[in-house]
């Protein structure tokens, strides 16, 4: 049997777990820097605590609308969190997305796992899309740093 293909990304974030956690579980914040580059978030809804769901709705540059949602199966606040994937397009094609975040001297190192692929072509597409979204989520992370200064 082969193993589905996945992929594996890291990203060293200057911000503590606490605020890497809110901005991947408070709907707020997510609508602030989800998405590929360029993308435009109109909608997220998130209840972060296992069986709960989310639903996200973005827009990306070329007018294309992306809708996906899934389930939250493993909720460690601040370290894990770990959920289904299915584009409301491709209903059969659920896969899984697992975050881990570790606390490093100077912020938060986060890992995103993401399995289950349909094949390869969808594993590079969301390779492309989930690095766009972690430049998003930096860009994101920075700003409410210096928006927090004192």
């Amino acid at each position: 049997m082969a193993i589905a293909p996945f992929l594996t990304l890291k990203r060293h974030l200057k911000a503590p777990p606490r605020l890497v956690w809110a901005a991947w579980t408070d709907p707020s914040m997510i609508v602030r820097w989800w998405g590929p580059t360029g993308a435009r978030t109109l909608k997220a809804e998130a209840d972060p605590r296992l069986g709960g769901r989310y639903h996200i709705v973005f827009v990306t540059p070329d007018g294309e609308q992306h809708d996906v949602s899934g389930v939250y199966c493993e909720v460690l606040v601040k370290q894990r969190l770990a959920f289904t994937w299915m584009w409301i397009t491709l209903p059969d094609r659920e896969s899984l997305v697992t975050l881990v975040l570790e606390r490093v001297d100077d912020g938060t190192l986060l890992t995103l796992i993401h399995e289950k692929f349909y094949d390869e072509a969808a594993r590079d597409r969301h390779r492309q899309g989930w690095s766009g979204a972690l430049d998003s989520l930096e860009n994101f992370i920075n700003q409410q740093a210096v928006d927090h200064r004192d």
